[in-house]
């Protein structure tokens, strides 16, 4: 009896995985094609399954009974992984390509591996049945190593914007081009999205503090794009709105919003008022700060709106949803609701008394408690908002400061890593900077692990998003070590090194710098090195030097022209428009570039780039071309030639229409 009731919960749980798998539908564009056929594949599975329960038997051999339990086991990381195809958030999918394919490959591996395990010769099922098993096996077989071929500008407009200071202007031809491709046109797309990409980061990443805020911020600058092409996108105008039921918030805030029907994604589940605060929950859905806390408080430990148990009960700020909301309002002419202060009351009084204890040790003068002190402060800083703030109100930053000269590396690395995970809170910026820490940071980025280098210069990146802190992480010595971490760092060191010296050369003053730090040569090399997969923040740092005198003259020198021709003509479009604003400025008062570039068949990539690049690109291009009309109209005076020998540079290009 114990063997049938295995034997059917087994066989029942397999059917309904696949009738799970079946409800999941609409799979995003990127991974339509890919996860479409694989839960095809699953579906035909279902006869296998619904004549294994119907058989006689009371038992299954024991190799088909094991079989069966490891093919359940990958069945269901199948659902969860088609799941994110069809519910995940579509910049997830997009800057997570490679991620998502692993795990598409692994699970299709062990698919195969389970199903050709299963010996259906020992199971009473019908021919039929065995040559559909067949047919999928042989599926499988036939679509390893397939993949959908990723949209390669999609991805490289995603990325720029993903990595790029929230401070510098984004082309809006590129901003136009991912609202369309991601269909993120309406509020109601953008708030879709924002619950999707907190729930997919919460989900699969081991940072999901600082991974929702970066990508929140990338959704932010497509939200403010969207809303200024389209205020009224998903909302209504000024004067056309309807009646609101009664209220029971702030006075102030009734007023404001008396006249308008706010939209439904707005509203806390639990309150339905406008949401002020609005937090995720760890089944992925949000609740105004206050309200889901009182029901946490009152000892529920399920989610209010769907009644599934709560994993955690950390709150994680819906940074984009609040800024869409403010958007929201400012649109229909309404006051913005004013969210409470954050600070280390977020805290419980336990929690204050563990930060409390650890402050203490990082005073101590015994190494070994320094140093478990600083590594359990990085944990906490990196997991949420709240810790932040109490961490820092507690006073932490100075004692870690202390810190980054103390003799042990290991508690250097803990202590620098916590002031990066400090650092993403937007007002423990300023007191890190000014409780002395960076000094410490440069030490720990000359003479520190590789780990704790590789961390120092993501902190320095943090820090420096305030114009302020450029020029104070600049004068301190920051630059030098950042440009020896580029070239001889890890990968990771590379883009931390890189993604900070971009950061910091926004700052004109920080551009002489690098350059006597000997950053161009490097630069070179990362973009001729075949392998070296940091191509784009090369060309993206050279284009920010080359505007400065000192740094046109290295790039000179570095006999850069024949590699950024080749870039125009062959790069990705952000890498094209950034080889072309190199060449505009290295050939600015020096022709000798300007015939480098010519005699190197600069003007048909130009012609094209002028034609089919981004807006930038076009701009530059169209520079350039005016450079070398004009660089044509010289020699012929200097140099008449016969017109039949000569064949007009206009014609070549095709610029009558340009110039």
């Amino acid at each position: 009896m114990a063997e049938e009731i295995e034997k059917g919960g087994l066989i029942q749980k397999l059917i309904d995985v696949v009738n799970e798998i079946s409800s999941i539908y609409d799979y995003r564009s990127t991974v339509k094609k890919l996860f479409s056929n694989l839960a095809r594949r699953l579906k035909l599975l279902t006869p296998l399954f619904e004549e294994i329960r119907d058989i006689s038997k009371d038992s299954l051999p024991l190799q088909s009974h094991q079989s069966l339990i490891s093919l359940l086991e990958a069945m269901e990381s199948a659902k969860e992984l088609l799941r994110i195809g069809s519910e995940g958030s579509k910049i997830y999918l997009v800057l997570e390509r490679d991620e998502i394919m692993k795990k598409y490959e692994a699970v299709a591996v062990r698919l195969e591996q389970d199903l050709n395990d299963l010996s259906v010769d020992e199971l009473d099922i019908s021919d039929e049945v065995k040559e559909q098993v067949a047919l999928v096996l042989a599926q499988f077989k036939r679509a390893k190593g397939r993949t959908d071929a990723p949209d390669a500008d999609l991805y490289e407009d995603l990325s720029s914007l993903y990595n790029k200071d929230i401070d510098v202007a984004e082309d809006p031809a590129v901003l136009k081009r991912l609202a369309e491709k991601l269909h993120l046109t309406e509020i109601t797309d953008l708030t879709h999205e924002s619950i999707a990409l907190h729930e997919m980061v919460t989900a699969t990443f081991g940072d999901p503090g600082e991974s929702i805020e970066k990508m929140s911020m990338l959704l932010k600058r497509l939200k403010d794009f969207v809303q200024t092409e389209s205020p009224y996108a998903g909302g209504s105008p000024p004067g056309e709105s309807s009646a609101l039921p009664s209220c029971t918030g702030p006075p102030t805030l009734v007023k404001s919003i008396k006249n308008s029907i706010i939209p439904d994604d707005f509203r806390c589940p639990i309150s339905l008022e406008l949401m002020k605060d609005p937090v995720i929950v760890s089944t992925g859905q949000t609740y105004e700060r206050s309200c889901i806390e009182k029901w946490l408080e009152a000892g529920h430990r399920t989610c209010p709106k769907t009644q599934q148990n709560l994993t955690s009960t950390a709150l994680i700020p819906n940074y984009v949803l609040r800024s869409l909301i403010a958007q929201w309002c400012e649109t229909n002419g309404m006051e913005s609701p004013k969210r409470a202060t954050q600070s280390s009351s977020a805290c419980t009084p336990a929690e204050r008394s563990m930060i409390e204890s650890l402050l203490r040790k990082l005073n101590s003068v015994s190494p070994d408690d320094q140093r478990t002190a600083a590594g359990e402060i990085r944990l906490l800083a990196k997991r949420n908002a709240d810790n932040r703030v109490a961490v820092a109100e507690a006073g932490a930053i100075p004692l870690l400061t202390h810190l980054l000269t103390a003799p042990d590396s290991r508690t250097q690395e803990h202590a620098v890593t916590a002031l990066l995970n400090l650092s993403i809170c937007e007002d423990n910026k300023g007191s890190i900077v000014s409780s002395g820490a960076v000094p410490g940071i440069v030490q720990v980025l000359r003479k520190g692990s590789m780990e704790a280098r590789e961390n120092a210069a993501a902190t320095l990146f943090s820090l420096s998003v305030i114009d302020e802190n450029k020029v104070t992480i600049g004068s301190l010595g920051a630059i030098p070590p950042l440009v020896l971490l580029l070239s001889e760092g890890t990968q990771r060191g590379k883009k931390d090194a890189a993604t900070a010296l971009f950061n910091l050369c926004i700052y004109q003053g920080n551009k002489g710098r690098a350059v006597r730090a000997g950053v161009i040569p490097t630069l070179m090399e990362l973009l001729t090195e075949p392998q070296s997969g940091m191509k784009d923040e090369a060309l993206a740092i050279l284009a920010i030097l080359s505007s400065h005198p000192e740094g046109k003259v290295a790039i000179g020198k570095a006999e850069a022209v024949p590699v950024l021709v080749e870039f125009i003509g062959s790069g990705s479009p952000r890498n094209k428009e950034n080889a072309a604003a190199v060449l505009v400025h290295l050939c600015s008062g020096d022709q000798k570039y300007l015939v480098e570039a010519r005699d190197l068949g600069v003007m048909e990539v130009l012609v094209d780039l002028l034609h089919h690049g981004t807006d930038r690109g076009k701009r530059k291009a169209g520079q350039l071309l005016e450079k070398l009309t004009k660089l044509a109209e010289d020699q012929k005076v200097s140099a008449p030639v016969q017109e039949q020998d000569r064949t007009p540079l206009e014609d070549q290009a095709g610029l009558r229409h340009y110039s």
